[in-house]
């Protein structure tokens, strides 16, 4: 991967969707293109999200409560309860904006290939939207793009 760059392998023009479309939709195009993952982008195609398998796992999975303890008829978290409420939101979500992930790391098009890899590593994700300077998604680098980069060389 020396001296390669994100352009050199990201995919370009990546399947977008918007907030307002249903997860019954987004997971139709999720299985129907064979991709894990898609950038959600506003009317500006601006990103403002990533939907991925796992925020649809919620669907299927449903949330579960917090672990607590019942001390003389009141409850008492051991975790804070607050983190739940996501799960539960996500589990009972309709639309891809109630399932995405908001602000995802990204990467641009110029970034050393190398380093995007590291940052991918370091915060275990699968794929980064790749943005241009007005925000505007106009690729996605995946996992599976890095490992062909290798196996190219």
């Amino acid at each position: 991967m020396t001296n390669k760059i994100v352009s050199d392998v990201m995919s370009y023009n990546p399947i977008t969707v918007k907030p307002e479309m249903s997860l019954k939709e987004a997971i139709k195009i999720l299985a129907e293109q064979r991709i894990s993952g898609l950038p959600v982008v506003n009317e500006n195609g601006k990103l403002v999200g990533i939907v991925s398998e796992t925020d649809l796992m919620w669907q299927e999975s449903g949330a579960t409560p917090p672990p607590y303890i019942m001390v003389l008829d009141s409850i008492i978290f051991l975790e804070n309860p607050a983190r739940y409420e996501k799960e539960i939101h996500k589990a009972l979500g309709e639309t891809v904006h109630d399932v995405m992930t908001k602000n995802p790391l990204t990467t641009t098009a110029e970034k050393p290939l190398s380093a995007t890899a590291k940052l991918m590593h370091e915060h275990n994700i699968h794929r980064l939207p790749v943005l241009n300077e007005n925000g505007k998604v106009i690729g996605i680098l995946t996992r599976g793009d890095i490992i062909r980069a290798m196996a190219a060389e």
